[in-house]
């Protein structure tokens, strides 16, 4: 692969008076990785999108190998040698590894359309690339989410990229597939692959990035070699100001237990019960695919229960439904906000005030509309939303402040337990501070949280104790003082009883 240069040179981008992008100069050369950072709103996607041909840069040039070019089309920019591998991947789950890595494209590779025979064993030749033994003729669906990420690199080797933008690649991996990927963006570089790596997880860009760029409100602030900078300094170049520790402290002060969820008696030898107590964090750990994220869903009523016995305050109660589990004042921050948090095309108003319209309403049952109005601004407000004010649709909000309205609208409803799944994920690093220290304000209020990360060290840090989760079972708890990112993945592998 020949060696070159992708640059940017002094392109700002606009979007009505809002300047996303200011004057920005950068480049990528072949055979080396220069890490983008900065808080969700700073430009880092709309630089990729400019790059990508999703987007025209108002001015400046973008320029390969010296060559100013002009990028009108995602197909250009395929064209060009650039491919684009976004956090929401793009691979059709019924299509095979093959049809996906080839589709649309299948007459570019023959003259005719290929057998599948000779489309898997092209596809077979791009995935040796990667050093992965993944199947060509699987069909995507049945893959994991870290296998589909390396069809999606597959894809963009298979078009030729000299340069290859990967946006938040991590972000909902574990940590020992986050450790495959890196291998094979490593592989890529010694191929001569120029790589822009986008990702809020500053821990990794030591490992994976030769230059580091920050960006802050649309500006490149910095742009250096990665070593020069430690994250506590990447952090101030980000937000402008001083962040202080990037986990806030708290003394942990349990109160009485709150709730226990009892595994189902034919699980019982297997499966260890949890308890929260009022003012206490616990967190869950576990690989991706053990099953967390499905038991929080049951345990808030949205998915069938599998016999497990559950207690508030110490009374047995049945939750079938996520309305009983309101009722009984339990919330639940979903995974993902777009498909279960928020109602997207409505504003801040209407998403904060969600779950209490039965209190706003006043004579003959009409919605008080003052009422609803002053309860959402009241947690705009407390939660520090950035908004131009609480009619603003929630769409245009960042992810941290999306992730604040959900929040709010369980905070309306004054719930006691609130189930947290991956509060963070997705979400620049200021905004993650302020989330850590809302849960810190919750618990000291005395809310039982149940927290779910696959961030180890921020689960480790947030959290008063553990559980582990292997297979669906609950299988080790620990006092998070006491906790080792070893210890923990040691059982969620089940190689415990292996270690030394």
């Amino acid at each position: 692969m020949t060696a070159g240069v992708l640059s940017l040179d002094h392109v700002s981008k606009s979007f009505g008076p809002v300047r996303a992008v200011s004057d920005v100069t950068f480049e990528v050369r072949t055979g080396e990785v220069i890490a983008l950072v900065g808080e969700n709103g700073a430009g880092k996607s709309t630089l990729l999108k400019m790059l990508s041909g999703v987007h025209a840069p108002d001015s400046g040039r973008i320029l390969i190998d010296g060559e100013a070019v002009t990028i009108a089309s995602p197909a250009r920019a395929a064209r060009l040698g650039i491919a684009v591998i976004y956090q929401e991947l793009s691979l059709i789950p019924w299509l095979s590894v093959a049809q996906n890595l080839f589709l649309g494209r299948e007459r570019e590779i023959g003259r005719f359309v290929l057998p599948q025979r000779r489309l898997r064993e092209k596809a077979r030749a791009i995935l040796s690339r990667l050093d992965t033994d993944i199947d060509p003729g699987r069909p995507v669906a049945t893959l994991g989410v870290a296998a589909q990420q390396m069809v999606e690199i597959a894809r963009a080797l298979s078009k030729n990229a000299r340069f290859i933008l990967m946006d938040e690649p991590t972000a909902s991996l574990a940590a020992h597939e986050t450790d495959v990927l890196f291998e094979r963006i490593a592989a890529l570089k010694s191929q001569g692959v120029g790589v822009v790596y986008i990702s809020h997880r500053l821990e990794e860009i030591h490992r994976i990035a030769d230059r580091i760029g920050v960006l802050r409100d649309g500006a490149l602030v910095h742009t250096g070699p990665v070593g020069d900078k430690s994250i506590p300094e990447i952090v101030e170049l980000m937000v402008g100001r001083p962040i202080g520790d990037h986990y806030p402290s708290r003394v942990p002060n349990p109160g009485a237990e709150v709730l226990r969820v009892e595994p189902a008696p034919a699980m019982a030898t297997e499966s260890k019960p949890v308890v929260v107590r009022a003012g206490e964090v616990v967190g869950i750990a576990g690989l991706v695919g053990a099953g967390r994220t499905e038991w929080l869903w049951r345990l808030f009523g949205a998915s069938p229960g599998l016999g497990e016995r559950v207690l508030l305050d110490g009374a047995p109660v049945t939750i079938d439904s996520p309305a009983r589990a309101r009722a009984l004042g339990i919330g639940m921050v979903p995974e993902s906000r777009k498909e279960h948090g928020l109602v997207f095309g409505r504003s801040i108003t209407d998403n904060a005030t969600i779950t209490i319209l039965e209190r706003l309403r006043g004579l003959g049952g009409l919605l008080d509309r003052r009422r609803q109005i002053e309860t959402a601004d009241q947690f705009v407000k407390r939660l520090r939303v950035r908004c131009r004010d609480a009619f603003a649709a929630v769409d245009g909000l960042s992810g941290g402040n999306q992730q604040k309205v959900v929040l709010a609208k369980w905070l309306a409803r004054e719930c006691s337990v609130l189930l947290l799944d991956e509060p963070t994920r997705g979400i620049d690093v200021g905004a993650k501070h302020e989330m850590y220290t809302l849960i810190n304000e919750l618990c000291a209020a005395g809310k039982a949280i149940l927290l779910v990360s696959s961030d180890m060290p921020e689960l480790i840090a947030m959290s008063d104790r553990i559980y582990v989760m292997a297979k669906g079972r609950l299988v080790a708890e620990f006092a998070a003082r006491e906790a080792t990112q070893r210890d923990i993945l040691l059982h969620a592998s089940g190689l415990e009883r292996n270690a030394a």
